[in-house]
This record gives structure tokens, C-alpha cells and sequence, in this order.
């Protein structure tokens, strides 16, 4: 693992090349993810490791962050502060995939925190209104205040087992208030419904970037806390599933309906996001194999999808300068071939096959309904209501008449041709090997 953290430092010389650094990070995704197999784990060096919950993140991770560079070329273009953009790109794939491969429950959380600087620097610094400001506070204050019982839970289980490795933490009781304490700040980042304001305020106050990395990378850092962590607590869990199962389901079936509600193309997709990761939380809390595998899966392919949404909406707006439903409809008639990317990607967000969507959801159904049957009622709306905010989102933005205010639509590029296509491959080829996903038996 040091070897790809002394990567990163030698690419501070680059700073000032936006399409070298591209190039860089593109090619270190591959080298990456080609040149470290393995069959059950990877111990990189001491207190960092690899298994396939952490390959498979650190490989998104560095994938969303090359595409992030890509989606940001009007800062290359305006030379809108670009070598602190690079920096910050940098210091956030350091912090990811520090995070994802630390073995030691202290190391985690030190990176797990770290990781809200760079994102509130993205919102700060390239944010489109004044309201910004109020979006950071919300995203620092949601994540501060759920994760300090986290930091005194690690300080009382270091008391209790003198070792914080993921591994040899064996408590010899519980109890509630430490398991609440464990779980709430992963919770809050996922986010759980209820607790969720704070990202549909983010995603429409951040530029194309970082709502790219909240969607794609830091919101699973809340599934991936949770499963790590169920290595130690999961059998205790099981008394207490019932009240995030319930407060998931029913919140997910609510934020669907809101979605119908929403006029803004990325409160839209951002509370799409909060329903696909309700599932996910469902899928963890059930403390099956089929929960965890289906709960990576649908991790992975919401962080292509969104994350490609997202880069539609942003291609919309840097034409039209609005992300407005009123404003922005028709673009059948102005960009035909950018409406067949449209309604592929709002059918993935359905779960259609064959999407790495469509996977994760028949394993979270199976595992979901394993724990209760009737927890299909809310399965079978959530589906449906899934269906009625992708068509809603597709049918605003392309039937219509175009707005007449708009006298001069650039066509589209080929950058931004390639960045969709990016999304679009692994988002639905990956299928094709999915027992790869099954290596953590």
C-alpha cells in the first residue's frame, strides 16, 4: 500500500499539467486493479491490507477520481484555481484509500474523518451559490456529531482488548449504548433516512466533482464502516436489526416519493441516492452472506450510476446554466444522441439488467425477505416507486418544448461522450465476472 501512497507524492510535480495528471491517475487505476490478485487477503504492510471489500472500493476510488478530473475541465479551461483543484484531487484519493485498507479500527477512523476535508474544500472553493457555506456546515456537523461516540467507543474497546486490529477485537459483552455508538456515525454518512438532510443540500450546492465523490466513494464509506465493524458486533446486532429495518424501509419509501416532488435534476438523483442506500443498510443489518455480498454490489454499481447521472446533469448545466426541470426539457430535439446515455442510465437507476443495480438488488430482496417475508410490501414499492422517479426524471428533461431563452446550446464533445461511456461499460460488463464478489469466503 505505501508503494501507490509514494505514487501520490510523486505526482505533485504535475500539479500544474491537468491532462498529464489524468493520464496518471487512469493509468494507476489500471495498475491497480490488474496487478494485485489475490485470493483471500493482502497484507500490503503493517496496519494495512487488502481483502475484496477493500480491492473493490480502492478500485472505484480510483476510477471515480480519474473520471472526476475529466468531468472538471472548465476549471482547466477558466484556470479556475486548477493546481489547488489537482492538490485537493491528490489528497482525497490519499485519504480514500488510506481509509479503505487500514486494518486497525483507530487508523479508520483517523482517515474516515480526514476525508471530509478535501470534500468540504471542493464545496467551499467550486460551489455554485452562496449557499454553500450553509451545505458544509450541514455535511461537517451530521458527521462530527454521530462520529464522536464513535471515537470514545474505540477508546473503551482499546480499554477493554488492548488491540484495535479489525481482527483480534473480541469483546466479551455488550451493550446498547456501545453499539449505537459504533454504528451512528456510519449511519449518518450512508445516509440513513431520517438523518439524510444534509445530502441532497451538499450535492446541489457542490461542483460536478464533488458531487461525483459523495455519491460514488463517500457514502460507501458508511457501508464499508458497517461491515467492518460487524466483524466484531454482528451476532449482538441481530436483537436490534428490527429498528433499521424499519426506520430504512419506511424512510426509503418517503424519500422516493419526494423525489417525485423535487424541480432540481440533482435533488432528484441525491435522493435517489438515499433510497438505493437504504437498501444497502437493510442489506448489512440482516447479518447474512447474501446481505453483505448484495450490499457491495449495489455499493459498487450506485457509485457508477449516480456518479454518471450526476456528469449528465452537469453537461445539461454548463449549457443552459440552470439545473431546473422548467427550464431544462427537450433535449431530444437539441441532443438526440445524449438522450439515448439519458435513459440508459435512468433504466440502471431502476435496476435493469444487465447492471450491476439489478445484481445487488436480487441479493438484498433475497437477504431482506429472509429476515421477514413481509417486508415485501415495502420491497415491491420501493421497486415500483424506484421505476416512477427514473421515467419522471428522463421524460422532464427530454419530451417538452425547449426553453426559448435559450439561444446558443453547444454541441456535445467527445470528452464528455467518453466520461459517460467511463460509467456506462463497468456499470453494466462487470456483471459478466460477478463471482468475484464471492473471494470473502
Amino acid at each position: 500500500m505505501m508503494k501507490y501512497m509514494l505514487l501520490l507524492f510523486f505526482l505533485i510535480p504535475l500539479l500544474n499539467n491537468y491532462w498529464l495528471l489524468t493520464h496518471v491517475f487512469m493509468f494507476s487505476c489500471f495498475i491497480f486493479s490488474f496487478f494485485n490478485y489475490f485470493y483471500n487477503f493482502i497484507s500490503s504492510s503493517g496496519g494495512f491490507g487488502l481483502d475484496i471489500f477493500s480491492y473493490s472500493l480502492v478500485s472505484l476510488t480510483y476510477f471515480i477520481i480519474f473520471l472526476m478530473m475529466m468531468a472538471s475541465y472548465s476549471i482547466y479551461l477558466f484556470k479556475d484555481k486548477l493546481i489547488e483543484f489537482n492538490l485537493i484531487m491528490l489528497f482525497m484519493m490519499m485519504s480514500m484509500i488510506l481509509t479503505f485498507s487500514s486494518l486497525n479500527l483507530f487508523y479508520f477512523y483517523l482517515f474516515f474523518e480526514m476525508s471530509l476535508i478535501p470534500t468540504l474544500f471542493l464545496i467551499f472553493g467550486w460551489g455554485y451559490q452562496p449557499e454553500r457555506i450553509y451545505a458544509g456546515y450541514y455535511l461537517l456537523f451530521y458527521t462530527l456529531f454521530a462520529s464522536l461516540p464513535l471515537l470514545l467507543s474505540i477508546f473503551y474497546i482499546y480499554y477493554m482488548v488492548l488491540s484495535l486490529d479489525f481482527w483480534l477485537i473480541l469483546l466479551d459483552h455488550y451493550n446498547f449504548y456501545l453499539y449505537i455508538s459504533l454504528i451512528m456515525a456510519f449511519l449518518f454518512k450512508m445516509p440513513i433516512p431520517f438523518f439524510h438532510f444534509w445530502l441532497p443540500k451538499a450535492h446541489v450546492e457542490a461542483p460536478v466533482s464533488g458531487s461525483m465523490i459523495l455519491a460514488a466513494i463517500l457514502l460507501k464509506l458508511g457501508g464499508y464502516g458497517l461491515i467492518r465493524i460487524y466483524l466484531f458486533i454482528g451476532s449482538f446486532s441481530i436483537n436490534y436489526s428490527y429498528i433499521w429495518f424499519s426506520l430504512s424501509l419506511w424512510g426509503a419509501l418517503m424519500v422516493s416519493l419526494l423525489c417525485l416532488f423535487q424541480v432540481d435534476i440533482k435533488s432528484i438523483i441525491a435522493y435517489s441516492s438515499v433510497a438505493h442506500m437504504s437498501l444497502v443498510i437493510c442489506g448489512i443489518m440482516s447479518y447474512n452472506y447474501y446481505g453483505f455480498v448484495g450490499s457491495l454490489i449495489m455499493m459498487i454499481g450506485h457509485g457508477f450510476c449516480s456518479s454518471a447521472l450526476f456528469c449528465l446533469a452537469n453537461i445539461i448545466y454548463e449549457r443552459s446554466h440552470s439545473r431546473s426541470l422548467f427550464i431544462n426539457k427537450g433535449y431530444m430535439l437539441s441532443m438526440p444522441s445524449l438522450t439515448m446515455f439519458w435513459f440508459l442510465l435512468c433504466s440502471n437507476n431502476m435496476s435493469s439488467p444487465p447492471s450491476l443495480n439489478l445484481l445487488g438488488e436480487i441479493y438484498l430482496i433475497n437477504s431482506i425477505m429472509s429476515w421477514d417475508n413481509m417486508t415485501f410490501i415495502f420491497l415491491a414499492f420501493l421497486s415500483f416507486m424506484s421505476c416512477c422517479y427514473s421515467i419522471y426524471l428522463f421524460s422532464m428533461t427530454q419530451h417538452g418544448y425547449l426553453y426559448s431563452g435559450l439561444t446558443l446550446l453547444t454541441s456535445i464533445n467527445i470528452r464528455e461522450y467518453m466520461l459517460i461511456i467511463f460509467h456506462f461499460i463497468p456499470l453494466n460488463f462487470m456483471i459478466l465476472k460477478f463471482d468475484v464478489f464471492s473471494l470473502f469466503i
